[in-house]
């Protein structure tokens, strides 16, 4: 009788121990992380991009080195402040100035300048995708013919600035 007294006794402390350690609130478990939502401004200056393909407007790939885009391949990085610095492929210099994207995310202005901050030109393009993957904006090679087109797509890259 006392072997089935103590077996009692530990079937009851074993049943009570499970119930406390069973007893947790779901609730904590749960680990929920939510993104805080970017503007497009923030995004875009979110992480240097990679000019990784071009497609035209029949979505057909296009040679990074054809005559169409080649001028708008490379690394690109804007800045929080409103800058911009932009290399080609092999590091070496291509342009810096200012930048901007409308509040809406539809368009992507960049200002270039020369080494006396003077404007050398404005290009406002329109982009068609921009997200933390993925930035990419429309050329048009004839402003007057918008059926001939070609999408410039950027992808994140851990390149340092050069």
């Amino acid at each position: 009788m006392n072997i089935l007294k103590k077996l009692c006794y530990l079937f009851v402390i074993s049943a009570f121990t499970m119930t406390i350690i069973s007893c947790s609130n779901d609730e904590d478990d749960e680990l929920v992380v939510v993104e805080p939502e970017m503007t497009p401004s923030q995004v875009l200056s979110s992480t240097p991009w990679e000019t990784t393909h071009a497609k035209n407007q029949n979505g057909q790939s296009v040679s990074l080195t054809d005559s169409n885009v080649i001028n708008f391949v490379g690394f690109a990085y804007f800045k929080t402040d409103g800058t911009f610095t932009m290399y080609n492929l092999d590091n070496s210099p291509k342009m810096y100035g200012d930048w901007s994207v409308s509040a809406d995310g539809s368009t992507r202005t960049i200002v270039a300048k020369d080494t006396n901050g003077n404007v050398l030109f404005t290009r406002v393009v329109k982009i068609t995708v921009l997200t933390k993957q993925e930035f990419t904006y429309r050329i048009y090679p004839d402003a007057n013919n918008q059926s001939i087109y070609y999408d410039i797509i950027h992808t994140p890259t851990n390149h340092p600035e050069p």
